[in-house]
């Protein structure tokens, strides 16, 4: 004998819509357009492989033989896809010295962190605000059933709303929305672990002189 109800009786429309909706609009409410933006969008890179350093490093390295062959100006004909490698690149062919390298490697890593943590916390606020919509959903399931109280049949469908509308705010929350803020947090953090190891690498890059390839003594 089966005892569990059917699958339709855990759907509900209006205690959906209470749910879905309050959650969504008071994300859009919360969140700056921006960080709106970024955080729908951080949803592509979840399924991709963590952030790697080792193929940039790997290229620094190569960087580094080219200057002191050609001197760092040849680095200037040099392809580079990453937007960090590239801009420290780029200082380093202007003149900039190693301690500046790693100033502005660490403000664009402490710049990206930002952006995606603005990101993570869309998703995050989103995994407070379900269960308080739940409670939502369920006060005017409430109302309903007090409203209908001489039409039994009326007092399902409001009991029903009540009940789902908390259940959609628990489930919303601790299966999607919270566990969407965990992965894409712990990816800025990997990613802004793995970029630190940059800095060292471009910083004896731009140690490298521009005239004959020998190393600048760097300052301590």
């Amino acid at each position: 004998m089966n005892v569990l109800p059917a699958l339709g009786t855990f759907l509900d429309p209006l205690a959906l819509a209470i749910v879905g909706g309050g959650v969504t609009a008071g994300a859009v409410l919360r969140t700056a357009s921006g960080d709106l933006v970024r955080g729908v969008a951080a949803l592509a890179v979840l399924p991709r492989r963590r952030f790697d350093a080792e193929p940039l490093l790997a290229q620094a390295a190569a960087l580094t033989r080219i200057a002191r062959r050609h001197g760092v100006i040849a680095l200037d004909r040099s392809k580079i896809e990453d937007v960090d490698l590239a801009a420290a690149v780029a200082a380093i062919v202007d003149g900039a010295n190693p301690r500046e390298v790693e100033t502005l490697l660490e403000q664009r890593r402490c710049t990206r962190f930002e952006r995606h943590r603005g990101a993570w916390e869309l998703w995050s606020g989103a995994a407070e605000l379900a269960p308080a919509m739940g409670m939502v959903g369920t006060l005017i399931g409430l109302v309903g059933m007090f409203a209908a109280m001489k039409d039994p049949q009326a007092i399902g469908g409001a009991m029903a709303v009540a009940l789902l509308a908390t259940l959609y705010g628990a489930l919303l929350a601790n299966l999607v929305l919270l566990p969407v803020a965990t992965r894409l947090k712990r990816r800025a953090r990997h990613e802004a672990q793995e970029r630190l190891r940059l800095q060292p690498a471009l910083a004896a890059l731009a140690a490298v002189e521009p005239g004959n390839g020998r190393l600048q003594e760097v300052a301590a």
